[in-house]
């Protein structure tokens, strides 16, 4: 079975991560997959909006697989690993079509900056939206994803949500605008996700490609250089001890080196 499914109902091109059994963590095949689906998509008229969704009920996608960061031994590893996840957001913020996450349960890590750079998010009552990496791992966030959130949740509740490692809930995601709708359970959600797709095919389609140009723009005057910072975090020791105890269920003992 394929950890990354596509078809096509009606106007809509559905997208599935399709990993219950890891919690849809994201291997970098589906990270590619995802990419070339939004790089591809035809503009004909065929299709008309993406939904994107983790398959189990239990997660939207709980990050990068962690396994594959064993092989990191050199700085110019973590970058290329951030290199390649902006490939993939951008792959998706230049997607001619509307985008629209419908998230169910675990939302973390890059399930989670996949989610943010969707045009629409939609989620169920289960949501568990953010990034626990000072909880688990030890990296970063590159400085382009920081300021993708701070956009959508302001630059505070960022530092606030990183730095405890919590989780946010619906209601709260909804409160400040993060998610704009929360349904029931899961049945309810790829309910209306459905309906928010046959909506926007209505909608004039260059009107949406515009805007979603225009705000990528935008967007992208923000960035800056952050190599130093990835290099800090990836390559030190903490990283590494931080990746291996949470694949072996084990409490991080963190040094700061």
């Amino acid at each position: 079975m394929s950890e990354l499914l596509s078809e096509i109902r009606g106007h809509t091109l559905w997208i599935t991560f399709n990993r219950p059994e890891a919690r849809n963590a994201l291997t970098f095949k589906m990270y590619e997959g995802l990419a070339t689906h939004c790089r591809e998509v035809p503009t004909d008229g065929s299709i008309r909006a993406v939904v994107i969704h983790g398959a189990g009920g239990k997660a939207f996608a709980a990050g990068t697989d962690m396994a594959q960061f064993r092989a990191f031994d050199k700085p110019q590893d973590a970058l290329d690993y951030e290199a390649r996840i902006e490939r993939v957001l951008e792959a998706i913020e230049r997607c001619p079509l509307p985008t629209v996450a419908a998230i169910n349960g675990a939302c973390t890590g890059g399930g989670a900056a996949i989610a943010g750079v969707c045009d629409i998010r939609i989620a169920a009552a289960n949501l568990k939206f953010g990034f626990p990496i000072a909880r688990t791992l030890g990296n970063c966030l590159s400085a382009a994803n920081l300021a993708r959130l701070a956009s959508l949740m302001g630059a505070g509740r960022v530092r606030e949500m990183i730095f405890t490692a919590r989780l946010i809930g619906a209601e709260e995601a909804r409160g400040f605008g993060l998610i704009s709708e929360v349904l029931e359970d899961e049945t309810t959600l790829m309910a209306r996700a459905g309906e928010l797709a046959e909506m926007l095919a209505q909608m004039a389609p260059l009107t949406l490609r515009a805007t979603k140009e225009a705000m990528r723009r935008l967007a992208a005057a923000t960035r800056v250089d952050d190599a130093d910072l990835i290099e800090m975090c990836y390559m030190s020791r903490d990283f590494r001890h931080g990746m291996e105890a949470f694949l072996a269920k084990r409490q991080p003992d963190w040094s700061g080196t």
